[in-house]
């Protein structure tokens, strides 16, 4: 299989996507990319940036996950 083949594609998500999902404000989602806590977006453009979707649903899958594990 080639790198063309992909049988799961990647998406790019923009700003507007990425706090929809995550919950966090502009400024704590560019904090915590300067942190190392967040993925780091992409340049899609000289002036747009988006992120991988999989890099952002494996940010947010652990906290969902450590969130219901607290209440069992």
């Amino acid at each position: 299989m080639t790198e063309n083949n992909h049988q799961t594609k990647e998406h790019l998500l923009r700003l507007r996507e990425i706090l929809k999902r995550t919950g966090l404000s502009r400024s704590s989602l560019y904090e915590q990319v300067s942190e190392g806590k967040f993925p780091e977006p992409v340049k899609i453009s000289s002036r747009s940036v988006a992120w991988v979707e999989s890099e952002v649903d494996s940010w947010i899958d652990p906290r969902i996950n450590a969130c219901r594990s607290e209440r069992i």
